[in-house]
């Protein structure tokens, strides 16, 4: 180790800069961190930058904030190295010291001191390690002194090596050496933890070393992470070792850091030392200076896990204080140590049955009463255990573990016992969970605290089977209000389950969703979401328009504006923007749980009036909306199912989706939102076939009724703006539409019947068509004629009429009639033309929904027949301009004819109404595109061969014209075979081209000749290019051109129908609100709607199919929407269990859980003849015991019966005397006492070890106490003589109300018995310290004055007060001072005046307790005696409670003085508790 190499001598330097300034010392006695106080971060490491800037950083932090120790003064010690060397009292060898470390002058002559001689320095070992042969696993290590503060750690973690903060800390501990497990229950065990950590995002904690219990867990985290496959499923485990005890570690020093250190894990060679676990993600290795010491990591590690226990972490918008673990496998007197330190902290241990040794111990004692846990009981179940070590334990060593067993096995609620036959066979994170619920249900709280802690914490570990089984109970009622905050958070971190939970307990929406629960739930939108995106885009741009500096606050219109961009222009924003700037805001009344995300707090939303909350119009829509913006499908799923406008929230989502996914970058969440827009498509097709099927009138109702709550649009033009062919294609819909094409005709009237009354309006009177209202049968009736006219059938056969008439007539004047000047006809198709003129602006400016006029032209600028009528009318226009001047007349007809071309292409928006021809046109218009993009393509070709062509045959040639024909032109007419004659020499015509280029209407020559005048170009080579250019071209592009097409036709063919359907709807929208008139005579009608329009002021009719129903058909309407949508997701439910997939993974699962059953019967079956034979062995071994007692029984010798009990089966016994008073760390110092077990209290029982220590504090603030230690000076035991023990003692009173107690060599004895400690303690005196303990109550009331009842008895409240640096709430009393009659404590909470009158109370009041207090505080010779007066205010206008009331004070800005409602969990003193329940015995109130 030699490598330790030689460092400069560096003073510790201050950590300051990292720490806050009260260092890492605990205060007397520090007040408790609430629940939702974020400990203040330390500086901040650059975790946002890149990779190499941040090992940058880490090379410098780390040695500026981390030590190490190094010995600095070598003595030799009489132990040896393993090959015989002389060491160093610290363990190391003379060279691996500094060099000055052998003769320091200031040490020289002095023993070795760790405290003087060991000094810290920057550390040298940190980086990446790698552990060679073991593939790239490579994790995080640190060497770090043992006096590291904890918070310097935990930021190194989470800000230098990136660690998120743990939802819990799994704390595991055992057995150092390698031990066996039964194969069943290793697996369990190993499967078990990796759940709990995987689900629960935690942190495991063990001891790093590859043996024992830290083996196991790195072993299993070796399994998980090989079938695991994802990135996801690494888990954090973290290493805490002693550097001195690793083997190998010379390989990890490296002053700059290793990144990485290479590591050499060698088993065999490591002799007394250990290797690193290589399953290990993070090591932190804890150096005091010492080599080969054991167990110098286990101060800092307590101290770590306490630290990272008491922060705050906020996750899925819940704070929540990181919960702490201890799992304990196998194990010896450390681990009984750890169990003992870890429950008297409050830390929840799980015990694993059947590891051996110490767990097996103290899970087999779990079960018994505490007073049936003796010295014996013990020392058998060691030998047992023990076997191989057992002789190693002495008299006092199992006096020692009993005690603390007992201790252990008393706080049941922090003990949970893992058995394998319990829980199942893979059910270990169910323990581990559920010892922490029982832990924090167990803890004292005020009101509802643990359950909202409880809550929270399943929340964050989003284990929705723990809450159901642990939370949601019988033991507790949840009031929605209540469930609101978590609400939020499982809807913010997209937790399903849970909010399906919190739906399934009683929330409701209407209550939960208001505004400002929507502002938040959008200010927590995800930075990665496009939604996002979109929404800070709107507030970049509001910013600049209203030229602030600052960004302004999200509001919901501005949500709304995002929402009008996705869901289209057809609908109203569904936020309107407020008028006035300041709203009303939420109340949710749970002040414990606090919800905080991205700087947003709902917390902060509960601080207003419940009175001025503004709830939504619908909030199960805003909550859609806000889940489908995020792409969360199964929040989504679950909140459209409780929605009741069902079919439009469906195709509005799948409108929203669509959208987003145009803007998506990302190709995976692309395909996602598309598939799941798709779904929902599904969703409203499924349930309007449900609704067809049940009544088909209704069932279109639902198409044209107009929501409210979607923007006042309807399902049919949602489904349009979504292009849900799908859905529009579907039979219902189509026969809507057909059933509003035919107007107020019925279907079934045959074409040629309304084309014969259309043109015989006569017919109409017989029985030719018929009509759907009866009230237009009668044959005489004058509505008949304006029904059959006005139906959009006929409407459109009279436009096709009349436009197949201006189409002949204005052929006929271009080829028969165009005269210099216009005749009649003329005239009459340009007044015909003007019609459409005015038709087009109608529809331009037609908006009964008040778009406006810029976006009415833009919607009407999408349509492709509306652009083809602007151009055609805007050719005729010029074609008609040219026309009416003489020198332009000829031009003026050519226009003219390519205006008619584009007019005939009108035709085809006319035939898309035939199922035949429709079709056909859409195939046609796919297939346009197809060939636009071959064009480019094919002018590849063309010009490459066309240029090439006029570059070998001619010369110069200068004219535009003829460049284009040889170019392009003669190349493309070479694609259908006129192929140039010159091209190959052989049918050249010199008379057929102009030599010089001159004449204009003749080619220039090819390359001739000047003798004979015959070509000279190369004839093979153009014939070679001609050949090429014809493959490809003809064979090759023209056959792609064709594949084309006929892909394009299946594909197109597959959706025809689809298609055309969907098409189908423009069309016969277009005619339902067309004017009846065809053109020219539709004049008329424009004239009307002009004169109602612009005269009358008479607003727009609605046209569009919409209708607008009262309340009450709308809400009957929904209802039965609602419950066709139920039986609808029934159905689904039925379907998916009748998928052949899913029964296959039914069987599979039913199969396994058989399996298991039987497995598990198995276990049982053998756990119950080990327990028999267990049994048995028992009782041959007492039988044998006792086997020479009774041999002189029978001989005639006397025994007494109390002994023969104590040897042998113990008696059931009476509880101990005090328990407080036997806690091993005396409250307030570091004096521990003599471990004194229940069956050791009484001093009438022998008990010869018991040596206990002495303490006594020295009250510098007491006037009155007695000496402070036993024999601190000369002359102390005479003044401890002069006390008057049993009498008064001048103004001291030492008589106790127990009578006469014993006094032993000038000590009087604790009447209760031994208490491990001598001396006086803390208290002021020897022998009884009297205290009172007034218990002041009054019923708890509503509002109304009612007395409020719990299991049918009345509540209290208790007046408690919660005294300067303490964290628990206590009674307001305390010791007597010598001469008063109130005590100190009291006087602090109550003014001056009012001290008399509360001495009248107590002497009314009613004593509940006179005697002896189980105090911690309690000694051998010194002990509390209280009087506990009960003070009852019986009525509420009590004009003593109201003067108390007024009198309370605090002479304490820290004092905090409450009533509390009264209950068995309040935090009180457990003594205190005590006295409560004995005043709510004497009042028969509830406890």
């Amino acid at each position: 180790m030699s490598t330790r190499g030689r460092c400069a001598k560096v003073l510790p330097s201050e950590l300051n800069k990292v720490c806050p300034e009260r260092g890492d010392e605990p205060a007397t006695q520090p007040r408790k961190m609430s629940d939702f106080e974020v400990v203040p971060n330390l500086q901040q490491s650059s975790s946002s930058v890149s990779k190499s800037r941040r090992k940058e950083n880490l090379i410098s932090w780390i040695p500026e904030n981390i030590r190490k120790k190094e010995c600095t003064y070598f003595v030799e010690s009489s132990q040896t190295s393993d090959s015989g060397r002389i060491v160093c009292e610290c363990g190391y060898l003379r060279e691996q010291h500094l060099d000055d470390a052998a003769k320091p002058p200031i040490f020289l002559g002095k023993e070795w001191d760790p405290r003087r001689h060991i000094q810290e320095m920057p550390t040298d070992a940190f980086g990446d390690i790698r552990f060679t042969g073991l593939g790239q696993k490579t994790g995080k290590y640190v060497r770090v002194s043992s006096d590291t503060p904890p918070r310097v750690i935990y930021h190194l973690m989470t800000q230098h090596w990136g660690l998120d903060a743990p939802n819990l800390l799994i704390s595991v501990t055992g057995g150092a050496k390698n031990f066996i497990m039964k194969p069943r229950l290793k697996n369990i065990f190993r499967q078990g933890l990796v759940k709990v950590a995987q689900t629960t995002g935690a942190w495991i904690i063990t001891g790093g070393s590859h043996t024992g219990v830290m083996k196991q867990v790195g072993e299993a985290v070796r399994d998980f992470i090989l079938s695991c496959s994802h990135k996801d499923g690494d888990i954090v485990t973290i290493g805490i070792a002693t550097w001195g005890t690793v083997y190998n570690r010379d390989s990890l020093v490296c002053p700059m850091g290793g990144f990485p250190a290479e590591y050499v894990l060698d088993e065999e060679n490591q002799g007394s030392l250990s290797c690193l676990d290589s399953n290990h993600s993070h090591f932190i290795l804890v150096d005091d200076g010492t080599h080969g010491r054991y167990g110098v990591e286990i101060p800092l590690r307590t101290r770590l896990e306490k630290f990272i226990s008491e922060q705050t972490k906020v996750k899925g918008g819940v704070a929540i204080k990181i919960p702490i673990v201890c799992v304990v496998l196998e194990g010896g007197p450390g681990t009984l140590d750890t169990i003992y330190n870890a429950i008297t902290n409050g830390t929840p241990c799980v015990i694993v049955e059947g590891s051996g040794r110490v767990a097996d111990v103290i899970a087999q004692v779990a079960n018994l009463p505490v007073a049936k846990i003796t010295i014996a009981l013990i020392q058998k179940k060691l030998s047992i255990l023990f076997h191989d070590t057992y002789e190693l334990f002495t008299e006092s060593k199992l006096v020692e573990w009993t005690k603390k067993i007992q201790d252990i096995v008393r706080s049941r609620q922090l003990l949970t016992i893992f058995r394998e036959g319990k829980y199942g066979q893979q059910d270990v994170d169910v323990a581990i969970l559920q010892a922490l619920f029982k832990a924090s249900r167990n803890q004292d709280h005020f009101g509802r605290e643990n359950w909202d802690h409880q809550l929270k914490l399943a929340v964050a570990w989003n284990r929705v089977d723990i809450a159901r089984s642990e939370i949601f109970t019988d033991d507790h009622d949840w009031k929605p209000s209540d469930l609101h905050p978590v609400m939020a958070a499982a809807l913010i971190s997209n937790k399903p389950e849970f909010v399906k939970l919190f739906l399934e307990q009683g929330v409701r929406l209407k209550e939960f969703v208001t505004w400002d629960t929507l502002v938040y739930l959008y200010d927590n939108l995800a930075p990665s979401c496009l939604f996002h995106s979109k929404l800070q885009k709107v507030l970049l741009e509001e910013r600049e328009h209203t030229a602030g500096s600052k960004m302004p606050r999200l509001q919901m219109h501005h949500v709304s504006q995002v929402l009008r961009e996705l869901l289209g222009c057809s609908t109203q924003p569904l936020y309107p923007k407020p008028k006035h700037t300041e709203r009303p805001r939420l109340s949710i009344p749970v002040p414990h749980i606090k919800l905080n995300v991205q700087g947003s707090s709902l917390r902060s939303l509960c601080k207003r009036s419940a009175g001025r909350v503004t709830f939504t119009m619908d909030p199960v829509r805003d909550l859609l909306i806000w889940a489908v913006v995020q792409n969360c499908k199964e929040l989504a799923e679950i909140i459209w199912a409780q929605s009741q406008d069902c079919m439009a929230a469906a195709l509005a989502c799948s409108k929203i989706l669509k959208e987003l996914a145009k803007e998506e970058e990302d190709t995976d969440t692309t395909d996602d939102m598309l598939a799941l827009a798709e779904e929902y498509e599904h969703k409203a097709i499924g349930v309007f076939t449900d609704c067809y099927r049940k009544d088909e009138e209704r069932a279109q109702k639902l198409l044209t009724r107009v929501s409210e709550a979607w923007g006042k649009t309807t399902c049919l033009q949602l489904a349009l703006e979504a292009k849900n062919m799908n859905f529009v294609s579907h039979g219902g819909v189509q026969a809507f539409l057909t059933k509003v094409w035919w107007g107020k005709l019925c279907v079934d009237n045959g074409l040629w019947r309304v084309i014969t009354c259309m043109l015989f309006f006569p017919l109409l009177y017989t029985n030719l068509i018929t009509f759907r209202e009866k009230r237009l049968q009668p044959m005489g009736c004058l509505t008949r004629l304006r029904a059959f006219f006005t139906a959009p059938i006929v409407i459109f056969l009279m436009n096709i009429l009349s436009y197949f008439t201006f189409l002949l007539l204005f052929a006929y004047v271009l080829m028969v009639d165009f005269q210099p000047m216009p005749t009649w006809r003329e005239y009459l198709i340009y007044f015909w033309l003007f019609s459409l003129v005015c038709e087009e602006t109608r529809q331009l400016l037609y908006d009964p929904d008040g778009l406006g006029v810029v976006k009415m032209a833009s919607l009407y600028i999408k349509d492709f027949w509306n652009k083809l009528d602007i151009c055609a009318i805007l050719v005729f226009i010029a074609g008609l301009t040219c026309r009416l001047i003489p020198s332009t007349l000829y031009p003026g007809r050519i226009i003219l004819s390519l205006a008619f071309i584009i007019f005939c292409l009108r035709l085809m928006h006319i035939f898309t109404v035939s199922k035949t021809l429709g079709p056909k046109i859409i195939i046609v218009k796919r297939m346009m595109k197809d060939v636009f993009f071959f064009l480019f393509l094919l002018a590849v070709w063309v010009v490459s061969f066309g240029v090439a062509k006029q570059a070998i045959l001619i010369h110069n040639e200068e004219r535009v014209e003829w460049l284009f024909r040889g170019v392009v032109y003669h190349s493309y007419l070479t694609i259908f075979g006129q192929i140039p004659s010159y091209i190959d020499g052989v049918n050249f015509n010199i008379d057929q081209c102009s030599p010089n280029g001159t004449d204009p209407y003749k080619p220039k020559c090819p390359e001739t000749n000047a003798d004979n005048k015959k070509p000279i170009f190369p004839e093979w080579l153009t014939v070679i290019l001609l050949c090429l250019y014809l493959l490809f071209t003809n064979i090759l592009l023209l056959n792609l051109l064709i594949a084309m097409f006929n892909y394009t036709f299946q594909q197109v063919q597959e959706h025809t129908d689809q298609i055309w359907k969907f098409q189908r709807h423009d069309l016969i929208e277009e005619y339902h609100g067309r004017p009846p008139a065809p053109p020219p005579l539709i004049l008329l009608n424009h004239l009307q709607l002009l004169v109602r329009r612009g005269l009358l002021r008479r607003p727009a009719t609605h046209h569009k199919l919409k209708e607008k129903l009262e309340k009450n058909e709308e809400a009957a309407l929904l209802s039965w929407e609602m419950y066709l949508k139920e039986n609808y997701l029934q159905h689904q439910q039925c379907q998916e269990k009748q998928n052949t997939e899913q029964m296959i993974r039914d069987i599979a699962q039913r199969v396994d859980v058989l399996a298991e059953l039987l497995d598990l019967d198995r276990v049982k079956r053998t756990g119950v003849v080990e327990q028999r034979l267990g049994s048995l062995e028992d009782q041959v071994r007492q039988n044998e015991g006792n086997y020479p007692r009774k041999v002189k029984f029978f001989q005639g010798l006397t025994l007494d019966t109390k002994e023969i009990d104590l040897e042998g089966r113990p008696e059931e016994s009476q509880p101990p005397y005090h328990v407080l008073a036997r806690n091993l760390l005396y409250p307030g110092s570091h004096t521990l006492r003599f471990p004194v077990p229940d069956e050791k209290v009484p001093w009438e029982v022998d008990f010869p070890l018991y040596d206990p220590p002495a303490y006594s504090a020295d009250h510098k603030d007491m006037a009155v106490q007695d000496p402070f230690t036993l024999h601190p000076f000369p002359g102390s035991l005479e003044s401890l003589l002069k006390i008057n023990y049993n009498t008064m003692d001048g103004l001291i009173d030492r008589q106790s109300f127990h009578g006469l107690y014993a006094v032993q060599d000038g000590l009087p004895l604790n009447p209760m018995g031994r208490t491990g400690l001598r001396g006086r303690g803390r208290l002021h005196c020897f022998g009884p310290n009297h205290a009172l303990h007034p218990v002041v109550t009054r019923w708890r009331r509503n509002l109304d004055g009612s007395i409020i009842r719990k299991s049918l008895k009345k509540m209290l409240e208790v007046l408690v007060a919660q005294y300067p640096l303490s964290d628990v709430w206590a009674l307001p009393g305390g010791s007597l001072e010598p001469g008063e009659t109130l005590p100190l404590k009291l006087k602090w909470i109550l003014r001056r005046e009012f001290w008399p009158q509360f001495q009248n109370l107590l002497k009314q009041g009613t004593e509940v307790h006179k005697g002896y207090l189980d105090d911690p505080r309690n000694t051998d010779n010194a002990w509390v005696e209280t009087v506990a007066i009960s003070v009852h205010f019986d009525t509420q206008n009590d004009v003593e409670m109201k003067r108390l009331n007024s009198f309370l004070q605090g002479c304490d800005p820290e004092l905090c003085i409450r009533w509390q409602v009264l209950d068995k969990r309040i935090p009180l003193h457990a003594n205190h508790k005590e006295l409560l329940h004995k005043v709510s015995t004497l009042l028969g109130a509830y406890y």
